[in-house]
């Protein structure tokens, strides 16, 4: 069933408690989608201006765990620099109240802010992520430009990382890096080069992440306290056009290797989901991955060994679309929603009782 038809360059979506959801426009703005998917509102008021250049504008969406009582939205999005920062750009994540008949967010909020402003408008991140006990994830990438990847791997500048702020902007006293030496407190995990999904395990609370690797070596990862995942030390991939080697291998010690990855020239993984729901039975349990470049979404089969986590089987569903899948997500209803990212941008409900012959 397709939802919400005539999208502008859609990148997140997220559910409200009453089967509402909120979808994002790279331009600048925010609709209210009705539980029926039949309409779409005007723009939300009270957004601030984003810098739309490139990968850059309004990017993820998401909502306060306790929503239902205060209507906290959180969102992502490129702030311009001006001045002296004329042409440089910066992630940035925002809160506002949405008002209770959904027209207009109040009391806007900036939690975070990347700074110094880059020189680049690519491999952003920006994908957010909320725990159920506050915490407030947020995927930053490298900016792809090679003066600023290498910073990937430098705690003093948040290019390249996972940060853990409370709801509210300020900062856990137990982050990994608290009290270290030129060390940014809001760090969780480093070494990452565009990470564009995100979602907190209901169960163990740990952050998954899906991130793009160069040429080839996209990633799946489990983000845990204060790890490095490599890059650009080490990468499955290689240099766009010529596949020269990057860094050092793909292993080093110390260096965390990827849950699963894809080999050249890879898929270009965008958000990641826990199917948890009945609807499905034989996938709960599953992640789903969307796919840009890969046009498809990806079914990790998991087992957990002795407290490890392995994918055992990868399946590629709904390639027939022939769509750029920018987001997925799992509805109240147990069905999957695809965000399709293209000319003909939408939302899809994947619900059919047999979910091998749904399209």
């Amino acid at each position: 069933m397709e939802l919400a038809v005539g999208l502008d360059s859609p990148w997140g979506m997220a559910f409200l408690p009453d089967g509402q959801m909120l979808v994002t426009e790279r331009p600048g703005r925010i609709h209210l989608v009705s539980a029926d998917g039949k309409r779409l509102s005007p723009p939300i008021q009270g957004m601030p201006v984003v810098d739309r250049r490139g990968h850059g504008g309004l990017l993820d969406v998401t909502i306060d765990h306790r929503f239902a009582s205060n209507r906290l939205v959180y969102f992502s999005y490129t702030e311009a620099g001006e001045g002296d920062e004329a042409g440089r750009n910066s992630l940035a994540v925002a809160r506002g109240r949405l008002s209770e008949d959904g027209a207009r967010l109040d009391g806007l909020q900036v939690l975070f802010r990347q700074l110094p402003r880059v020189e680049s408008s690519e491999n952003l991140g920006g994908r957010l992520a909320i725990s159920r006990d506050g915490y407030l994830f947020i995927t930053v990438g490298d900016r792809r430009v090679v003066e600023e990847r290498e910073k990937a791997q430098d705690l003093s500048s948040y290019n390249g990382k996972t940060l853990r702020l409370r709801t509210d902007g300020s900062l856990p006293p137990d982050n990994p890096f608290v009290g270290r030496p030129n060390a940014l407190p809001a760090i969780w995990t480093l070494g990452h080069r565009n990470p564009q999904g995100a979602f907190v395990h209901p169960r163990t609370g740990e952050l998954w992440i899906a991130e793009h690797g160069p040429f080839g070596g996209d990633e799946i990862n489990i983000a845990r306290r204060g790890r490095n995942y490599g890059w650009p030390v080490v990468t499955f991939g290689c240099e766009y056009g010529s596949c020269k080697p990057i860094g050092e291998g793909s292993a080093k010690a110390g260096m965390e290797p990827p849950l699963t990855y894809w080999e050249k020239p890879g898929i270009a993984p965008s958000n990641l989901m826990l199917y948890d729901a009945t609807r499905f039975g034989a996938w709960r349990g599953n992640v789903f991955v969307g796919a840009l470049a890969g046009r498809a979404v990806w079914r990790l089969e998991l087992v957990v060994s002795r407290g490890e986590v392995k994918v055992v089987r990868r399946e590629r569903l709904y390639a027939e679309l022939g769509e750029r899948i920018r987001d997925v997500k799992q509805g109240p209803d147990g069905a999957i929603y695809l965000l399709i990212d293209g000319g003909n941008a939408r939302i899809v409900r994947i619900g059919a009782p047999d979910p091998f012959r749904q399209l």
